[in-house]
């Protein structure tokens, strides 16, 4: 027997806005997270517009130490925890303390992460200062940096891994998940993408022609998709996470459905899946 998934919990970290209430109300507003970067016009890039999440110390400090932020400069991890803690905490659900949650499992991918990282280190190995590298270094640049921040500060003890397939990253995430649930391998599922931005990552895309460069002057008009002017597209990060649940197991906690946000976003039922 196959089982009734739902969505029971949302995260987001967007070019425009950091959290879904100050989302919701972004796109509500038409406001655009693409603005001009002088880095990237001093880099002499041909596209000088990009989007980069607002997210500020207060937002990290939520969920790192000043230690983990010391050490860490992988924006993607920083994105990718934001947005999976809050969906976790919008679905209602605890944090597992004194034996993990065996129900429970991850799915977070992520196209290219810790690129920052593995530049700084290659100088510093370069320069014989190893050991001046941290202990970060590693879960940092491995694509499953992402889900191993995230399994430890939840307790998940399900099936923890990620996946990497470009642009459809988190669309694959989210097939993978709903699949460990339909098929009763685990009860609940937190499923999202993340992603690094700057110049070291754009930088390839620029190079291959495929980035908007008439819109430096104005980069709120830069992101055109089906449009017969559009030209490329805009290079942005950020994180979307969503909690992928069992019907039975949403309706025994009585969280499904249950924010008040939720109301304003259509819902469609397709696949088994309620899609928000």
């Amino acid at each position: 027997m196959r089982n009734r998934v739902v969505i029971t919990g949302l995260g987001v970290v967007a070019p425009n806005a950091v959290g879904v209430p100050s989302f919701l109300e972004a796109i509500q507003n038409g406001r655009s997270g693409i603005t001009f970067h002088q880095e990237l016009a001093d880099m002499k890039f041909s596209c000088q517009v990009g989007g980069i999440p607002p997210v500020t110390e207060a937002h990290k400090h939520q969920y790192f130490s000043d230690l983990q932020l010391h050490q860490l400069n992988s924006s993607g991890i920083v994105y990718g925890v934001i947005a999976g803690m809050e969906a976790w905490q919008n679905a209602g659900l605890p944090v597992a303390t004194d034996e993990p949650d065996w129900d429970s499992g991850i799915v977070f991918g992520t196209g290219i992460l810790g690129i920052d990282k593995l530049r700084e280190a290659i100088y510093k190995v370069d320069q014989g200062q190893v050991r001046r590298l941290g202990s970060t270094a590693v879960v940092q640049t491995m694509t499953s940096g992402v889900s191993a921040y995230l399994s430890g500060m939840l307790g998940c003890g399900n099936q923890i891994t990620a996946n990497s397939s470009a642009c459809a990253t988190g669309t694959e995430a989210l097939w993978l998940a709903y699949d460990r649930i339909v098929h009763g391998n685990a009860k609940r599922m937190l499923a999202g993408s993340c992603n690094d931005h700057g110049p070291y990552i754009w930088g390839g895309f620029d190079a291959m022609r495929v980035l908007p460069y008439q819109f430096n002057n104005t980069p709120e008009k830069a992101s055109r998709p089906l449009s017969a002017t559009a030209s490329g597209f805009v290079p942005a990060s950020g994180a979307g996470a969503l909690v992928l649940e069992s019907l039975d197991s949403a309706l025994k906690r009585g969280q499904l459905f249950t924010q008040k946000y939720w109301a304003a976003m259509s819902i469609q039922v397709a696949s088994g899946v309620v899609v928000l």
